[in-house]
């Protein structure tokens, strides 16, 4: 017996030899879009920036090779997951005349391995086997979301769930709308400020690739603006240096102290994460990479500390005395 709301499957019949399909892996920084173009052997593959035009326009183009190849398209069908973009971009598509999808993360079936391999290409190759499989009808291939949620009963949300869902999406626009305000404002001191020793410092910092004025302003006045001795001291202060445990001939090592600055630590373990992307042929990221590239993930870990202490002592290095970390690069000019 059929379920009502049943969207497990495509209940529209595919004409692969009339229909464009695509999927989108989107991102912050860019949006990965593979594509099935009939006449065209190959299975074109394009990553582009978060522009939904630029998106809109590679569909155009492939429909427009697929004509020159003697097929006469009449369906374009495009799926995405559900996710942080929600469904402004269907909306956006479907007012321009694509048929768009938006696929519940959940019900695609992946492989639990612990370590499986997971980059962008892998998981819009799979995206797609899931919706072509969806656009056929065949069942346990994934599952599409609406706005127009219903339960498994196929009646409505309550009106008091939709009120909180609401309600909470009000409460992160209102987040959202706060951290832009105090970003325009720290911008905007820092370009009216005169320039003393403190922006100054932080104006340097800012050169730095992978550092922005949040970061920066964080560590000048939390860090750098001290009188510390050394980089012991410095270390020390953002609570990233050992608790080793001493008994008679016994030392066992219980981990970092966390006696410091508790922001100051939280910001560098992140900014450690960011090194890696931006600033990867550094001596910091090659240091690293050595000693864990055949280790395992709990190694990788335990070794980003180690990093987020050399480089916050590299960084006091660069205020104090001007010493760029090797292979260091900073932000090109205006």
């Amino acid at each position: 017996m059929p379920k009502l709301n049943d969207l497990s499957r495509s209940r529209v019949a595919l004409n692969e030899n009339t229909t464009l399909i695509a999927v989108i892996e989107m991102g912050l920084a860019s949006w990965l879009i593979g594509g099935r173009v009939p006449g065209v052997n190959r299975s074109p593959l394009r990553k582009l920036d978060p522009d939904p035009k630029m998106l809109l326009a590679r569909l155009h183009r492939w429909r427009d090779e697929a004509i020159q190849a003697g097929r006469m398209i009449t369906r374009i069908a495009v799926a995405y997951e559900a996710g942080r973009d929600g469904f402004w971009l269907a909306r956006w598509l479907s007012a321009r005349g694509i048929e768009t999808y938006v696929m519940h993360p959940t019900s695609i079936p992946v492989k639990r391995d612990h370590r499986r391999a997971k980059t962008d290409r892998l998981d819009t190759a799979l995206l797609m086997r899931a919706f072509l499989g969806w656009l056929r009808g065949e069942a346990d291939h994934c599952s599409m979301a609406l706005k127009q949620m219903r339960t498994p009963e196929g009646v409505a949300i309550p009106t008091n769930t939709l009120a909180e869902l609401e309600r909470d999406l009000a409460r992160l626009g209102f987040i959202r709308e706060q951290s832009r305000a105090i970003e325009k404002t720290r911008v905007t001191r820092l370009n009216e400020a005169p320039l003393d020793q403190p922006h100054a410092m932080v104006l340097m910092l800012a050169k730095v690739r992978g550092i922005g004025i949040e970061t920066a302003d964080m560590l000048v006045n939390e860090v750098l603006c001290r009188n510390l001795r050394d980089r012991r001291a410095v270390a020390r202060y953002a609570g990233m240096t050992g608790s080793p445990d001493e008994s008679g001939a016994k030392r066992r090592e219980k981990g970092l102290a966390k006696a410091g600055n508790s922001r100051v630590r939280r910001g560098m373990l992140q900014l450690a994460w960011r090194w890696l992307m931006f600033q990867k042929d550094s001596a910091l990221s090659q240091w690293y990479k050595a000693r864990t590239e055949h280790a395992p993930e709990r190694t990788r870990k335990t070794m980003i500390v180690a990093l987020a202490r050399k480089l916050l002592i590299a960084l006091w290095r660069y205020t104090t005395i001007g010493e760029i970390p090797e292979g260091t690069v900073l932000r090109a000019a205006g």
